[in-house]
């Protein structure tokens, strides 16, 4: 047996659900869709066959309880041309999740860069950094960010962060933070390729939780991005 020492090393965040057939059924969907892929001569179909296709989405999510507390939860999907029928967006649920927010917004992810990252020529992205903007000045929401900081960080992300941070002031009365999660490592643990990072990503308000595998930027396979794919998922309180 074999064993990688830098599964050990990458900080994560992921969700237990006990007992729900019905959401484990519309995840073994999009298992099936992205599996179906990988086949000899494989093509993106379009429309998806029905059988891919979901009822549980922004509009009409699964009702379950979680924890002793009425929620509804759904799986979101990107890039598009791998949604199937009824089947949320990812940049359109993340979206919806600030949108949302009445109170606050708490992200922690690992890169955060209002751009298409891997384009030529370079292309400004701001569709989340404006919704963050938007909230943080129209309603006064409190936003939080704690983002990954390693060797691998990008230089240009962090001009864009300290102009996010750039919004509070003394007169504005807007609150927006930001702060850098650096992982330490010895002599031994430094040498390890591609560790030691806060690779979580996940945002939680007042009324939503948010848990997904992407960075948010653009062209990364990240949320609603163009390239790449991704999945999350949200829970909110029914009612809301």
């Amino acid at each position: 047996m074999s064993f990688d020492p830098s599964c050990d090393e990458v900080k994560e965040l992921g969700v237990v659900v006990y007992n729900c057939s019905c959401l484990a059924q519309d995840l073994s969907k999009m298992f099936n869709l992205y599996w179906s892929l990988g086949l000899p001569n494989a093509t993106i179909p379009s429309p998806w066959p029905a059988e891919y296709s979901t009822t549980y989405n922004k509009e009409t999510p699964l009702e379950l309880t979680l924890n002793n507390t009425e929620a509804g939860v759904y799986f979101s999907s990107a890039p598009p041309a791998l949604c199937a029928s009824g089947r949320t967006e990812d940049l359109q649920a993340l979206l919806s999740v600030i949108e949302g927010a009445r109170e606050f917004v708490y992200i922690a992810v690992m890169n955060y860069l209002p751009t298409m990252e891997f384009s030529h020529p370079k292309r400004f992205w701001p569709v989340i950094d404006d919704h963050l903007r938007k909230v943080a000045y129209e309603r006064r929401v409190r936003v939080r960010l704690l983002i990954g900081c390693w060797k691998h960080s990008k230089a240009e992300m962090f001009p864009f962060l300290k102009s996010l941070v750039a919004v509070k002031d003394d007169r504005t009365h807007l609150s927006v933070e930001v702060r850098l999660f650096i992982v330490p490592a010895n002599e031994t643990q430094a040498r390890i390729p591609y560790a030691r990072v806060n690779h979580s990503k996940f945002m939680v308000t007042d009324t939503v939780a948010y848990i997904g595998e992407s960075s948010w930027s653009g062209g990364t396979g990240g949320a609603g991005s163009p390239q790449g794919q991704s999945f999350g998922q949200s829970a909110r309180q029914a009612g809301e």
